[in-house]
């Protein structure tokens, strides 16, 4: 037995059939719908339940991440832009023209997460240009968190009738 066949027997590429890829899955949308602009969303409930240190520290961390958001991409936008496109359309190609299912996988993963990223971006160019109060912030912030879970719904179902499809077509276990 050489090492190649070791290794490719050992590690399974089948992604939908892998129990690992969905609980991978469930905590990438945990996360993506707990941090919100990089702020988590328990500090964005508190500054609105409490006024004083957990509004400060709400508007700080606010104001770091959209600086720095806009600020990468004043920089390197329209790199991070093409290479954005250039790797989505290669995984979709792969996944959908070759039928690579571990391209599948990994394009059910980057395509929404380009969608919240451009998406935060926009969010981000919106309150660092306006001086809001900060319960405009909240509904802002509470506002994307509303999309990211929305886009987070809409391809946690694809994905999973995608991947249903594929197990019960090439089989879950073969």
């Amino acid at each position: 037995m050489d090492i190649f066949q070791l290794v490719s027997e050992r590690i399974d590429m089948r992604s939908f059939s892998n129990l690992w890829y969905w609980i991978g899955l469930a905590v990438y949308w945990s996360s993506a719908s707990h941090w919100i602009l990089g702020v988590p969303f328990d500090l964005i409930q508190r500054a609105r339940n409490e006024e004083g240190q957990a509004e400060h520290d709400m508007r700080v961390m606010i104001e770091v991440n959209c600086n720095r958001l806009t600020n990468i991409m004043e920089k390197s936008g329209t790199v991070m832009t093409g290479l954005t496109f250039f790797v989505v359309s290669g995984l979709g190609v792969l996944g959908f023209y070759y039928w690579v299912e571990f391209a599948q996988a990994v394009f059910f993963l980057v395509l929404p997460s380009a969608l919240i990223g451009a998406l935060s971006i926009n969010f981000a160019n919106r309150i660092k240009k306006s001086e809001i109060s900060a319960l405009s912030m909240f509904l802002m912030l509470k506002r994307l968190r509303f999309y990211i879970q929305l886009i987070g719904i809409i391809f946690i179902l694809i994905t999973g009738m995608f991947g249903m499809f594929q197990n019960l077509t090439i089989g879950a276990l073969s």
